[in-house]
């Protein structure tokens, strides 16, 4: 009996002393919630206002900003307590209440947050000004054609429609040629990195972003070798009967194909090889109604988002595309620079997605540290099942008011150039990831060279006899957000798996082709209260099997796009 009384004494003891911590650290959290939510408010809003003037203050105000935020996550003092609650044992323990695992992915968020800037300051602040100064580079470069400026939509379109190979060579090496602008930047930029993550005790900056999201740089590169595996002989098919529609609509051999004969800047996209033209489908077409209507048939609100955004062009904004939380409390942003065609109604569908994720969590009444997406993928997942919709043709034909004849005929294409998007899209990240780990590993080899040896590699398409420039450096990811495109990959992956879950167990129809999702507010339920109200309550693959039932698969993906061997 004296015996059961210790123990109990000593539970009763263990239990006490696991609330007063966690009281503390509710307490922390606190502070460390009133001290950064301004400064994160701040940041985001003057990087808004940078990307749509491109004026100099504005991208020096982003920069100040940022140093103000990440002056205050390297505080010591607070990343010491931090550190302290992660090694005491108010956790461990078999099963944790839903209160308990939140405060304890609020405590490894904030741990992670201020680990990652446990550096010198002046490091901090150097990354911080060349990464802005690069920033302002990027938003300014335009490409050249004939002497005139041209902005990135009017490069691809010249890419995707012109037949004349002089004209393409041009303005695909004028495009390539902001390279040079910022290489030096750049190169000083990855060293920088490097020297932070090294400080903290990881091998490079590559791994530390990595590791610090919560993925194992190991897992990671499994997966894109069996990625790999899935797509490699269905690409070369594909690449084969590129090739030789290519080498006959430019009059050339097909060893004589150069990387402007892709239709794009990269060859990230697929090329129009099949016989249907999706972009008179859209346009003249109001792709701002389009999207909210659409949204809106799924029970989601998105005019207060259209209504703060900024979605068609203008001198010196930012010319891609982005969606942006302003301040986690429902103040959500898209950037857009739309013309009425299939690729930007994709990409409003896809960007829109990342918005209502937002609004979801935003609106959970979650703690504030845990209002943002599982993880930086899944809300590409979100934003990639919607933006597959565009060349759905179900989607199409309920949305545009095709006939059933004319569905059918666009059917077949539609899917088709689906599945090349896809695999195009694929072996194009995974130069972009191979390149980043390898640059990282490594910033003083022969970057161009290891550039075009992974582009011949993954996407077989040769470089240019004698070719030796910085072209890695013309994709601004590289630049400005690092070690994050395999995460586009991954979303792809979990796209795949929703889209089979919500078929299998909510529409249940077994049409995986033709389900489009239109005004089923019961798929808007489930993926609202599923996907969005828990932002990042669970690591991210418990999230993705509380959402689904299993953890993150290829196998879907594979299904989907005729991968199967």
């Amino acid at each position: 009996m004296k015996k059961l009384l210790t123990l109990l004494t000593i539970a009763v003891f263990f239990t006490a002393s696991c609330k007063n911590n966690q009281m503390e650290l509710q307490k922390l959290l606190a502070e460390i919630e009133e001290n950064t939510a301004p400064l994160r408010t701040q940041t985001a809003l003057s990087q808004w206002n940078g990307s749509i003037s491109g004026n100099t203050e504005d991208f020096e105000a982003s920069a100040l900003a940022q140093q103000k935020y990440t002056q205050y996550l390297s505080n010591k003092e607070i990343f010491g307590k931090l550190k302290e609650f992660k090694q005491s044992d108010m956790f461990n323990k078999d099963s944790l209440s839903l209160d308990e695992i939140k405060l304890k992915r609020q405590l490894d968020i904030a741990y992670n947050a201020f680990l990652a800037n446990q550096a010198d300051s002046a490091l901090l602040n150097a990354i911080i000004q060349k990464s802005t100064k690069l920033e302002q580079i990027y938003g300014d470069y335009r490409a050249q054609l004939n002497g005139q400026p041209i902005d990135d939509n009017q490069v691809e379109n010249i890419l995707r429609t012109s037949l004349d190979n002089k004209e393409l060579e041009e303005i695909w090496k004028s495009h390539k040629a902001i390279g040079k602008e910022v290489e030096k930047d750049l190169s000083e930029l990855v060293k920088l990195r490097n020297t932070l993550a090294r400080s903290l005790g990881f091998d490079n900056y590559h791994s530390m972003s990595l590791e610090l999201s919560g993925q194992n740089p190991e897992e990671v590169s499994l997966l894109f070798d069996e990625l790999d595996d899935l797509t490699r002989e269905s690409f070369a098919e594909l690449k084969n009967e590129m090739d030789n529609i290519f080498a006959k609509k430019y009059k050339v051999k097909k060893e004589e194909l150069m990387p402007w004969h892709y239709q794009g800047r990269y060859f990230q996209e697929a090329p129009d090889i099949y016989p249907v033209e999706l972009d008179k489908y859209y346009k003249d077409k109001n792709l701002e109604k389009l999207t909210a209507d659409f949204y809106s048939g799924i029970g989601m609100d998105i005019i207060p988002i259209l209504n703060n955004s900024s979605l068609y062009p203008q001198q010196g904004k930012n010319q891609h595309a982005f969606c942006t939380d302003i301040d986690g409390n429902g103040d959500i942003r898209v950037l857009c620079n739309i013309t009425s065609n299939e690729m930007w109604m994709g990409t409003m569908l896809h960007e829109f997605g990342h918005a209502v994720y937002a609004q979801g969590y935003d609106a959970a009444g979650l703690p504030y540290l845990l209002r943002d997406a599982a993880h930086t993928f899944t809300t590409e997942a979100v934003a990639m099942l919607f933006g597959r919709l565009s060349r759905n043709a179900e989607w199409m034909k309920q949305t545009l008011s095709l006939s059933d004849t004319e569905k059918e005929k666009i059917a077949d294409a539609c899917y088709k150039s689906t599945k090349l998007a896809q695999i195009v899209f694929s072996r194009w990240v995974q130069v972009v990831y191979r390149f980043e780990k390898e640059m990282y590993a490594n910033p003083d080899q022969n970057l161009n060279e290891l550039w075009w040896t992974l582009v011949e590699k993954y996407q077989m398409i040769k470089a240019p006899e004698g070719r030796n420039e910085p072209d890695y450096a013309s994709k601004i990811h590289i630049a400005l957000y690092p070690c994050y495109y395999h995460n586009y990959q991954m979303g792809e992956l979990l796209a795949s798996q929703m889209h089979y879950y919500i078929v299998n167990n909510i529409v249940k129809s077994g049409d995986y082709m033709n389900e489009c999702y239109i005004s089923n507010k019961e798929i808007g339920k489930w993926i609202k209260e599923k996907i969005f109200a828990p932002g990042m309550t669970y690591e991210w693959n418990d999230f993705i099997e509380h959402a689904t039932g299993e953890k993150l698969t290829a196998k879907y993906y594979a299904e989907q796009f005729g991968l199967t061997k």
